[in-house]
């Protein structure tokens, strides 16, 4: 029996970039978490939030979120619990009292001190024999990738057409009967 079944396109996943990147994204950070899961008890989220706040101290929460692409209910409670280990400090911001930052503190340095090394060695491990010039074509591509204005474009395309929405009349006005 035939499993392929006639219809629409079939999605190719093998050929579809999200699928692709999302499974090898999981795979890394899963070969990664291995590294400093057991020694650190630290989350995948964790480390990422301990990764960026070491590289750029003082972000906001929100901001920590819009570098990591997580979700913010994610980060917040990687936050809470990063705090709680006394991993991380919040403050005030020096201009805006109502916003508070994050950074590492003295314990959270010295485990992002530990893992960053050991991330940098998987990382060169993983690249094996990739030349400087395929690395630097890889990493320009993701730059390019990045760059796209990718949420908005599906934003855009998953919208009803804004001109067939201004003829319809609205819902509620068809349930009053009110007049035009």
């Amino acid at each position: 029996m035939n499993s392929e079944r006639p219809g629409p396109a079939q999605l190719e996943l093998e050929r579809f970039l999200p699928y692709r990147l999302s499974v090898l994204s999981n795979r890394l950070s899963a070969a990664i978490a291995r590294l400093y899961a057991e020694r650190f008890s630290l989350g995948m989220t964790e480390w990422r939030v301990m990764a960026v706040l070491g590289r750029y101290p003082d972000l906001s929460a929100s901001e920590v979120t819009g570098r990591t692409a997580m979700d913010k209910v994610a980060v917040s409670r990687a936050v809470a619990r990063l705090i709680d280990a006394e991993w991380l400090q919040r403050s005030p911001h020096a201009d805006d009292r109502r916003r508070s930052v994050l950074r590492l503190s003295e314990a959270g340095h010295a485990v992002y001190d530990e893992v960053a090394p050991m991330a940098l060695a998987f990382e060169q491990r993983l690249f094996g024999d990739i030349g400087p010039a395929q690395l630097d074509r890889l990493f320009a591509l993701l730059d390019r990738l990045d760059a796209l204005n990718i949420e908005a474009e599906a934003e855009a395309e998953s919208e009803p057409d804004a001109d067939a929405d201004a003829d319809a009349e609205p819902a509620s006005d068809r349930a009053s009967g009110a007049a035009k």
